[in-house]
């Protein structure tokens, strides 16, 4: 997966937005404020982290060598993934919704019904 294809797909999700709050070669996408995907501009091959339930995480590092733990992040919660094509971009894709669907969980029942009417 190129970086634009991981871009483009994660914007395509309700509430997205894209900022660069750790400088200009970090893009970081969150939903409602909190982030489920951040990728390194330079990296070749592309590398991003994605939130994971902890025993899935584990699960995924053992089973798939492009499944690293998160760098730079909470290793307990985050998977870095590096898109080497070792793993098709469906499982890729599956990973990202994961993450995304993890944060959605995690907020408010007012902020879920408000990003459900936009």
């Amino acid at each position: 997966m190129h970086l634009e294809k991981l871009r483009e797909y994660c914007l395509l999700k309700k509430g997205v937005e894209e900022c660069t709050p750790f400088g200009d070669d970090t893009l970081v996408f969150k939903v409602v404020g909190k982030m489920f995907v951040l990728s390194g501009i330079e990296s070749d091959p592309v590398q991003f982290n994605a939130k994971c339930d902890p025993e899935k995480a584990i699960e995924l590092r053992e089973k798939y060598q492009c499944v690293q733990p998160g760098y730079h992040m909470n290793k307990l919660h985050w998977n870095t993934i590096v898109c080497d094509g070792s793993v098709s971009d469906k499982l890729l894709k599956q990973w990202i919704d994961e993450s995304y669907d993890l944060v959605l969980k995690s907020l408010p029942k007012k902020v879920k019904a408000d990003l459900e009417n936009l």
